[in-house]
Formats: structure tokens, C-alpha cells, sequence
């Protein structure tokens, strides 16, 4: 008795070879020419059965698989199980893609089978053939399928009637569930069925205490189950004797709605969970129609495509949420429970599907490789990239292949930067510029722009910061002038005169680093905070103007970074500060994920403080400008003479701060 496996290199493939290898019959595997080193993966991790596998080299969109005749006629009679596990198992493919794969190559698949004069041909379907039918679906019922509208539950179902209506040997067809990880590892080999959704939770998770409560959609009917178990159910049905001609649901008998199932996945992820859930039938009063109405919804067609591509969620999957279906297993429960296999707890597993996927299939994973893929051979300029964050992000940008410009008021910082970052093989241009000199800045924009035709990344990193109460600048409205006139003029000033070039260009990414103080309202930083709220208020009109424009703006509320900025306060030589080179980091990983904010949890629990209690949050802030001293320099000061500076071309020699340091970011 000897087996031949379509897809069985792939994910649920591999599992049923471990599984049936050990029966220690031949096992011919159709491999894809140029899928070669699949075929020694799978070799390799059945090692003790190695020599029982043998790849036979074809193709499921050609007659017969690609088959030569010699071959053919080698195998014929030989072949006791023809199991077809090839299909496109993908919610998001188009509809030309899945019916090749899953119904034409079901077609030369059977055809194949039939040739070989196989014992039984064993489709591995889906219960996607129940479409959207109202109701229990059971192992008996096929006909009676509705809605087929979604192109993967069309073909599923077109390859079943293929085989039931025109196989000339025997045949039995399983139907396994969403399949999804393995429930003893986690282990997937793609985003898809329940993953598309994991971006949401992980984004509330990061912007959302888990406290909060939400309100959600109850959902439809949803069936998942672990790779291992569908390996080993078909392992033990393929080979039972007697049960030809057949269908089996390898589902999980336990129903769940949608809600339920990401809820669980909610708690895993420590992210907040659907409190209220409400009735399914609601989705309905959503105009995805056409026609008239549809075209009244076309904003907000446009505004969920935009949340859509923001998660790397299938428009087509939505229509998947909602599924009436229920189905029927109790034929392949009482044969899989004699040889004792049963569906694991979705909650026993659940944490190490999210664990897996946070760790290994996330798209946003700022990895070096990430990182390369984001910036490699693009134009990045970094404000204030002398030192600091900026000196830190220009070595970590120019290390993953991009080409840095910085620039800076300090000739020498910048000089010393570009040495270092040549020496490690970087490409880096440095610029002496004050931006807040309006004329001098626009001189380097036009050099900027004659010399590289467009920027695809800008940093709007140059920053300052004064650490003052506001009683002690009745005197100094210098100090709001100059800060005004780095941190958003400055920062505006060299947004606007390259947001023309990336225009034309069809892409561009702005980054602005402000504060987590913005969040918090700390107190001694009024001038500071509102330049930078300035500064994010700013982006954030931009990034709705240049949304379909396809320039994204992001926002770092950065927590403090111990720079030469904040080297003059003394309190701080007492905190735990970020180092520049993690402040770097977090500037990578909003140029690989591009939000609309990114900011620490402080800075969320912050926000929703000042959303739903402003007055607690003034309180806190109250104890904290009491708690901690006023600024050495300020006036009125006993030690107005010592180590912390302020910032002002008004002020008295011995507190002028360096003048490098108004190029160094603060947040």
C-alpha cells in the first residue's frame, strides 16, 4: 500500500507525512520543479522515514499533473491512497488564481488518480462548500449549499462536485475547519482566516490599556481548528477500511461566534476585550451596496479601505465575519474517537497561536531585515542629526543601506557623524543650516533639492527645550519665541519645501519627534510642550491632506532621552532616561510601520486621562510642579548661576547654552 500526496510540502502536507510515515509504506510526494529544497526540508524532518519519501516532479496546473508517460506507467497499480492536499488556501487570492489551483487542479489531479488506477482518491476540501447556508450544515449535505459568492468558497465547492460527480474509482472528502497553527507550538506558515484580525488586536492592545472596555459586533459563526489535529484525523481516516464515497467534517464541535473567538484572542494578547457585543444583524445597516446608495457611501468606502490597508485586512475577508453556519460533525467523531482524537481547547492554545504569530508572522516586526527592506537605496534627511537621536538614527539608517543627510548648526558634530558613519560604510551627506533661520533655510532646501531631487524620509528631529514654570517667564517671552521658532517653525519650514518634491515623486514619509509632555501637560515645560503640540497638530491636518496622496506623517511622543538637551537638569541625572540609541529605535520602527502616533503606554493611559478625566490628570500634574524644584537658572532662583541652562539670545552670557544644543532633539 503505498500513498501519493499532493501539497505535501506544504503546511497542512507536512504534518500528514509525519503522521503517515511511520505506517512504513512508500510515500510519492508531487513536488514543483524548483520546490526542490521543500521536498529536503520535509525529508530532513522525517529523517527515520527518509528513505520511504520519493519526490515525483510535476505540476496541479498541468494534464495529469505534468506526469510524464514513463513515469506514469512506473506508478500505475502501484498507488493504494491518492490524497489531494493542493489548493490555495488563501481568503485574499483572486478569483483566476483559486480556480486553477483548486478546481482545475482537482481536475488533473482526479485525472491523474484514475490513471494510476489508485484504490481511492481522498480530497481534502473545506467547509467553505457550505457557502453561506443558514443553518447546521452536516457531513451528508452538499447540494444544499447557499451563497457562494466569495471565489474560494465557489471553487472549494466546484472541486467537490468535480469528484462526486465524475470520479471513476473510489473517493471520500474531508472538510477541515479554518485550520489554523499547531496547538502544541504555535506554528504557522502564513497570515490567514483568523490572523488577518490580529493586527487590530495587537494596535488596541498598544493604544488601549487592557482595563478599557469596548463595544463590538457579535459576529457570525466561526470554526477553527490546529493544523495537528487535521494531520492526524486524515492520517486515521485515510486508512480506515469501508468508509468510501463519504464526507467528513473536520471541525470542532464546540460552535463559537466571532466575538467569542476574539475576545479569547484578546485576553492573550493582554488587550481589551469586546465588553458589549452586539447583534450580528447590525452589520447589515453598513452600505456596502451599490448603486445609489452605494455611491452616497463612497466616503466611507474610501475611509474603511484606508483602515483596511492600516491592518492588512482583505477587503473581501469582511464579508466573512458574519457566516450563519454551523456544522455537523458526529460521523468523524465517533470514528476519530476510537483512536482517541479529539480537537484540543481553543483556550488551551490560543496564547501560542498569538505568541507565534506576534513573534514570527507580524509584518510589522522591526527586525534588521525589516528595517533594510524600508530604507534601503532611499533618500532620508535627518534634522538635527549631529548628535543625540539624530547622530544615533543617521548610524542605524545608514547601516540598513540608506543614504542619510543630516543637518545641523555645528559643523564639527556634523563633520565627526559623517566620519563615523563612512567608516562604517554609510552613505551620508551633512548640511550646516540653522532652520530657523528662514533665508538660510531655504538655501539648503534649494541645494538640498538640486543635489538629490527628492527626500523619501524626513526626520523632523532639530528641537529645543526650557525646563521653566510659567511664573518665572513674565519677562522672558523670548523663550517662547525661540522655541516656537525651532520646534514648529523650524520643522514646518523644511516640511514644506520638500512635500512638493515628494508629491511629484508619488511617495513620501514624514516624521515629527515630539513629546510624550504634549500627552502628560507636565508642567515646567509650557513653552516647550506647545511648540510641539503645534508641531503634531500640524501633522496631523497634513496626514488627512496627503492620506491619497500617498505621503504618510507620523508622530513620536517621545519619552526623555538622555541628550545634551536635558544634560543641564540636575533632577534628571536621577531618572531612568532613554539612552539615544532606543530612542533611535523607536524612529526605525515608525519608519517600518508607519502609524499615525507612536507613543509608550504612558503616553496612552495619558491620553485617555485627559479624555475622560482631565481633571485627575490636572491633579497628578499639580503634585508633580510641587514635587519637583524649579529650574536652577530660572529667575528668583538661589542657584540661578549653576549647572542647568536655559535658552535665550536674551540671556546673560553664563546661561546661553551651547549652540549645538538647539539642534539636538527633546523630547
Amino acid at each position: 500500500m503505498a500513498y501519493f500526496v499532493t501539497g505535501g510540502t506544504g503546511f497542512i502536507g507536512r504534518h500528514f507525512v509525519a503522521r503517515i510515515a511511520p505506517h512504513g509504506e512508500p510515500i510519492y510526494v508531487l513536488v514543483r520543479a524548483g520546490a526542490r529544497k521543500r521536498f529536503e526540508r520535509l525529508m530532513s524532518d522525517n529523517a527515520p522515514y527518509a528513505s520511504l519519501l520519493h519526490a515525483v516532479e510535476g505540476d496541479v496546473t498541468a494534464d495529469r499533473l505534468g506526469i510524464p508517460a514513463l513515469e506514469r506507467e512506473r506508478l500505475r497499480g502501484r498507488i493504494q491512497h491518492f490524497v489531494h492536499l493542493a489548493a490555495l488556501y488563501d481568503l485574499a487570492a483572486d478569483a483566476d488564481a483559486l480556480e486553477q489551483a483548486n478546481v482545475q487542479g482537482t481536475r488533473h489531479a482526479l485525472e491523474l488518480a484514475q490513471d494510476l488506477e489508485c484504490g481511492c482518491f481522498h480530497l481534502v476540501s473545506s467547509i467553505a462548500v457550505a457557502g453561506k447556508y443558514p443553518g447546521v450544515f452536516t457531513e451528508a449535505m452538499f447540494e444544499e449549499a447557499e451563497r457562494l459568492e466569495h471565489p474560494y468558497f465557489r471553487t472549494k465547492h466546484d472541486a467537490e462536485a468535480l469528484v462526486r460527480e465524475t470520479s471513476r474509482i473510489a473517493w471520500r472528502i474531508y472538510r477541515p475547519g479554518m485550520v489554523v497553527g499547531d496547538s502544541t507550538s504555535g506554528a504557522m506558515d502564513k497570515i490567514d482566516g483568523p490572523y488577518y484580525l490580529f493586527k487590530l488586536i495587537q494596535k488596541l492592545r498598544d493604544g488601549l490599556p487592557p482595563w478599557v472596555p469596548l463595544v463590538g459586533f457579535e459576529g457570525g459563526h466561526i470554526n477553527l481548528v490546529p493544523v495537528d489535529f487535521v494531520a492526524a484525523a486524515l492520517a486515521h481516516l485515510v486508512s480506515l477500511p469501508g468508509i468510501d464515497r463519504r464526507c467528513f467534517h473536520l471541525t470542532d464541535p464546540k460552535d463559537r461566534r466571532m466575538g467569542e473567538v476574539l475576545n479569547l484572542f484578546a485576553k492573550v494578547a493582554h488587550a481589551p476585550v469586546m465588553t458589549t457585543r452586539l447583534d450580528s444583524s447590525l452589520m447589515d445597516l453598513i452600505p456596502w451596496t451599490s448603486g445609489q446608495e452605494g455611491r452616497r457611501a463612497q466616503p466611507l468606502g474610501r475611509m474603511l479601505n484606508r483602515v483596511l490597508r492600516e491592518l492588512g485586512i482583505p477587503r473581501s475577508v469582511l464579508g466573512l465575519l458574519d457566516l450563519p453556519t454551523r456544522f455537523d460533525c458526529a460521523e468523524a467523531q465517533s470514528l476519530l474517537a476510537k483512536a482517541d482524537i479529539s480537537v484540543p481547547r481553543l483556550e488551551d492554545y490560543a496564547w501560542r497561536l498569538w505568541d507565534y504569530w506576534e513573534r514570527q508572522l507580524d509584518p510589522d516586526l522591526p527586525t534588521t531585515g525589516h528595517l533594510r527592506a524600508a530604507v534601503q537605496g532611499k533618500t532620508v534627511l535627518i534634522t538635527g542629526g549631529s548628535s543625540g537621536i539624530g547622530r544615533a538614527t543617521a548610524v542605524k539608517l545608514a547601516d540598513a543601506g540608506a543614504h542619510v543627510l543630516i543637518v545641523g548648526r555645528d559643523p564639527e558634530r556634523l563633520e565627526r557623524t559623517r566620519r563615523e558613519i563612512e567608516a562604517r560604510g554609510g552613505r551620508i551627506n551633512e548640511y550646516v543650516c540653522d532652520i530657523a533661520d528662514a533665508s538660510a533655510c531655504e538655501r539648503f532646501l534649494t541645494q538640498l533639492l538640486a543635489e538629490h531631487g527628492y527626500i523619501d524620509i524626513l526626520v523632523n528631529n532639530a528641537g529645543h527645550s526650557i525646563r521653566r514654570s510659567i511664573e518665572h517667564t513674565y519677562e522672558r517671552f523670548h523663550d517662547y519665541e525661540r522655541l516656537i521658532g525651532v520646534n514648529y517653525f523650524g520643522a514646518v519650514r523644511v516640511t514644506l519645501g520638500l512635500l512638493p518634491a515628494m508629491i511629484a515623486h508619488g511617495s513620501g514619509h514624514v516624521i515629527c519627534i515630539s513629546s510624550i509632555g504634549v500627552l502628560t501637560n507636565a508642567p515646567h515645560f509650557a513653552a516647550y510642550n506647545a511648540s510641539k503640540a503645534a508641531l503634531e497638530a500640524f501633522a496631523r491636518c497634513a496626514a488627512a491632506e496627503y492620506a491619497d496622496r500617498n505621503v504618510r506623517f507620523s508622530v513620536i511622543n517621545m519619552p526623555l532621552v538622555r541628550t545634551p538637551m536635558v544634560a543641564p537638569t540636575r533632577i534628571y541625572d536621577q531618572l531612568h532616561l532613554l539612552e539615544p540609541e532606543q530612542a533611535a529605535d523607536l524612529v526605525c520602527t515608525a519608519i517600518i510601520q508607519r502609524p499615525a502616533r507612536l507613543t509608550s503606554r504612558l503616553g496612552m493611559f495619558a491620553q485617555l486621562v485627559e479624555a475622560f478625566t482631565p481633571w485627575i490628570g490636572t491633579a497628578v500634574m499639580g503634585e508633580n510642579f510641587r514635587m519637583f524644584p524649579q529650574s536652577e537658572a530660572a529667575p528668583g532662583s538661589q542657584s540661578a548661576g549653576s549647572r542647568e541652562t536655559a535658552s535665550s539670545s536674551r540671556n546673560p552670557p553664563e546661561e546661553s547654552p551651547p549652540l549645538t544644543q538647539i539642534t539636538q532633539t527633546g523630547a
